[in-house]
């Protein structure tokens, strides 16, 4: 606080609440309650001006006041005064410790006066404690933009998860953790390029980068250089099979074929390698092997929406309608916006008679193909068209 504004303060106190001589503590305490009074009611008749300055009378009375000290800080904040709520937002979390709410505000406060050692020391205490969803998100914002400010990345990515738990579809903690991810992906790929250049990690790490920039032969030869440095590699030989079973040429896709066969020799756990040799299945009639392979998968993860889809896909085509209803009413509710789920069922309901609700399932279906489209739409523009998987040599990188 300037001084001509502590000045001021103390004009503004001066006359109404130093006491005369011979006034005794009772006189005192009735001045306090009167004052209380007005500024409850002005708190209650949202005069936050009127408010003030009867608080400011009851803290210079009673400097320990907590709930005077606390609300002259509540209503200062808000009226964008940082500067002048501060020391009474300090003074109630000094007389009361657990106030998480009014620590908050604190740290946010000091955030603005630019002491931000004090604010993250406040925000980092409160954050925890804070359940109402709109404060935890601005403290959380606000000790996320500290946390980048100092380069602390992990720190950041630790608070941006528990946001994404107390509102996951914000778009300011969206935006948040797309920043924070995009950030520690930069600085993790400047580390492990010097930590270990020639690794089958790093490899494996450009391979993402040259997949990401639509440079799917360069990609194809990094995750071979990856392979060739450690063929045990955790994922390499799947996100290889990913990329070659994009092409449209028939032996190339034949290729994928055996290194979604070699992520599964590399680990038998590995479902997405299953589910995809099972869809293979499906597209070449062998409803055995398929049947087979999604089992396995459902077996490995049961929460897996995809997994039941297709297991009950292929049951529907094995003609055994009662044991896929089961999988795919168990697929929606693990994953409501799945257009084609929701479509297979509403179909699987109208065989069986059940026309209610294959109506409803049909009108989720069309709600969800519908936002799909225009997501579809507004990502086209921003995605990188992938080359044509080549049959010669990929690039050397």
């Amino acid at each position: 606080m300037s001084a001509k504004a502590v000045l001021l303060a103390v004009l503004t106190v001066s006359g109404l609440s130093i006491s005369l001589p011979g006034q005794d503590s009772a006189n005192k305490q009735e001045q306090i309650e009167a004052h209380e009074r007005l500024a409850q009611q002005y708190i209650s008749e949202q005069k936050p001006d009127l408010a003030i300055p009867e608080l400011e009378k009851i803290a210079a009375l009673d400097p320990d006041n907590v709930e005077a000290r606390a609300n002259l800080g509540v209503l200062l904040f808000f009226h964008g005064d940082y500067a002048r709520a501060l020391p009474h937002l300090r003074a109630a979390v000094r007389l009361k410790p657990g106030l998480p709410k009014i620590q908050a505000l604190l740290g946010i406060a000091e955030q603005n006066t630019l002491d931000f050692a004090d604010a993250q020391k406040d925000l980092q205490a409160s954050f925890p404690l804070i359940t109402e969803q709109k404060l935890k998100v601005q403290v959380g914002l606000e000790l996320v933009g500290l946390y980048n400010q100092d380069s602390d990345l992990d720190a950041a990515a630790s608070v941006i998860s528990a946001l994404r738990k107390a509102d996951p579809e914000n778009p300011e903690v969206l935006y948040a953790a797309y920043r924070t991810y995009a950030d520690l992906s930069g600085l993790s790929m400047l580390e492990l390029s010097m930590v270990a250049p020639d690794s089958a990690q790093m490899h494996q790490l450009l391979a993402h980068e040259e997949t990401r920039e639509g440079n799917t032969n360069g990609a194809i030869g990094q995750y071979r250089k990856a392979i060739a440095i450690d063929p045990r590699l955790p994922g390499v030989q799947f996100e290889l099979a990913e990329l070659l079973d994009t092409s449209q040429d028939p032996a190339i896709r034949k290729e994928a074929v055996e290194e979604y066969r070699a992520a599964i020799e590399v680990n038998p756990q590995d479902e997405k390698a299953l589910c995809r040799l099972g869809e293979i299945a499906i597209q070449q009639g062998d409803l055995k092997q398929a049947y087979a392979d999604f089992s396995k998968a459902v077996a490995l993860q049961p929460g897996d929406a995809d997994a039941k889809l297709w297991l009950a896909k292929a049951l529907i085509e094995m003609n055994q309608p009662d044991k896929a209803l089961p999988l795919l009413e168990a697929s929606v509710q693990l994953e409501p916006t799945d257009a084609t789920a929701h479509y297979r069922l509403a179909t699987l309901y109208k065989r069986v008679g059940r026309t209610e609700d294959a109506k409803r399932e049909l009108e989720l279906y069309e709600k969800y193909k519908d936002m799909k489209e225009k997501l579809r739409v507004l990502y086209k523009d921003m995605l990188v068209q992938p080359e044509e998987i080549r049959n010669d040599e990929p690039d050397e990188k």
